[in-house]
């Protein structure tokens, strides 16, 4: 018989797999990231120099995470979520091991099309798996999963510059082809399966009154404030950190303390919702409200001088993480105990469309009201936008029809 829905307590060795494709798809997207900026910021002329290729290249792997996370989330409610982790994994391998030919342009392009179209795979699809393996430890558990890809957001980079130290873009596409491949063995050996669930037929009207309710809305706009917010904040915050004169190396520190801030927080928060210590909406708009205030210590930062400037720096950098440590495990673990297991694929997928669509905007708000008023207005404009999305987190418990 195998194992499908509730599997009782999971064993660390079947929900471990999981978190490592989740530090994966962190790992893959910041590493790389963070390598093209660094070779645009050093003046090479290399590929990266070229700020539009630049620009191209960063964006591809979000590009096709938008529109491929709700299609992949749905395969995996139809044929089950364990081979579309897999397959994602080795399509991930396959496009980095593209990458390692980064000196051609189309090469490095074609293959962060390719991990962001792999990490749509495996990306909703080991959400849902965590779902549906937690039981009613949803908040434990998926605190856990996020502090992994918190680990991955905080050590991508390091990682990422010491390979290119070492060997360049080939030496780190390579890290990143053996990563995902053996994540991948990993995958398939351990993790338990999880059979396709029994689904109605649902039509387009069903659809739309699904992703319409507040049990769906509500975290997810949590969710994509968060996501924004980080993306903000790893953009901006390590340039305030460097317009006040505190090196390279204190600057990306900036990054790493809200990284492992958020996945020291993730875990500890995932089990005091599951032991209704806080509720989910307490939760959320506490997570929001610590973001809101991290981004205005920044915005005062932004107007201050000297060391003051570089304490806010960092102690914005602790509040962000740690809100966003507080609301991420709560959103997700509402989103999963509100839908039925036989759609928690697309639900994860489409959930995820919407993180993504904040990483997007929130660094968007920030650069275009701080082009027109200065970085201080534009860390202000995000503030104001977070305080407003708590206003739609939702007010009850999840209601799930399972």
């Amino acid at each position: 018989m195998s194992q499908t829905n509730r599997l009782g307590t999971p064993t660390r060795a079947s929900v471990a797999p999981l978190y490592a494709a989740g530090f994966t798809t962190a790992f893959g997207a910041h590493s790389v990231a963070a390598g093209l900026g660094a070779e645009a910021g050093a003046g090479g002329h290399g590929i990266a120099a070229n700020l539009l290729v630049l620009g191209v290249l960063l964006a591809l792997y979000d590009v096709a995470e938008v529109f491929l996370k709700p299609v992949f989330g749905s395969l995996a409610d139809r044929i089950g979520p364990k081979p579309v982790i897999v397959g994602g994994l080795i399509g991930f391998a396959l496009a980095s091991a593209v990458g390692i030919e980064w000196a051609q342009p189309l090469a490095l392009a074609l293959a962060r099309l390719g991990q962001g179209a792999a990490a749509s795979a495996f990306s909703p699809a080991s959400s849902a798996s965590v779902a549906r393996v937690a039981g009613a430890s949803t908040g434990r558990y998926f605190g856990r999963y996020g502090a992994w890809k918190g680990l991955g957001y905080a050590f991508g980079p390091l990682i990422g510059a010491g390979a290119l130290l070492i060997g360049g873009f080939p030496l780190l596409f390579g890290v990143l082809a053996g990563l995902a491949l053996a994540v991948s063995v990993w995958v398939a050996v351990a993790m338990p399966r999880l059979d396709p669930l029994p689904r109605p037929r649902y039509r387009l009207a069903d659809l739309v009154r699904q992703l319409s309710e507040r049990s769906f809305v509500g975290p997810t706009a949590v969710l994509a404030a968060a996501t924004g917010s980080l993306g903000a904040a790893v953009g901006f915050l390590p340039a305030l950190a460097a317009k006040e004169g505190l090196g390279t190396a204190a600057s990306i520190a900036v990054v790493t303390v809200l990284a492992l801030s958020s996945s020291v927080v993730q875990p500890q928060i995932g089990r005091l919702r599951d032991a209704g210590r806080i509720t989910d909406r307490a939760g959320m708009t506490g997570g929001l409200a610590a973001i809101v205030a991290g981004v205005l210590v920044a915005a005062c930062g932004a107007l201050a001088a000297g060391a003051w400037a570089g304490i806010a720096v960092y102690a914005a950098a602790l509040l962000v993480g740690s809100g966003i440590g507080v609301a991420t495990p709560v959103a997700f673990a509402h989103l999963a105990d509100a839908t039925p297991h036989e759609r928690m694929g697309r639900t994860m997928g489409s959930a995820e469309l919407g993180r993504e669509l904040g990483d997007a905007g929130g660094p968007l708000l920030v650069g275009s009201v701080a082009a027109a008023a200065g970085i201080g207005w534009g860390l202000g404009a995000l503030a104001v936008a977070v305080a407003a999305i708590a206003a739609v987190a939702p007010r009850g418990s999840p209601d799930a029809a399972r």
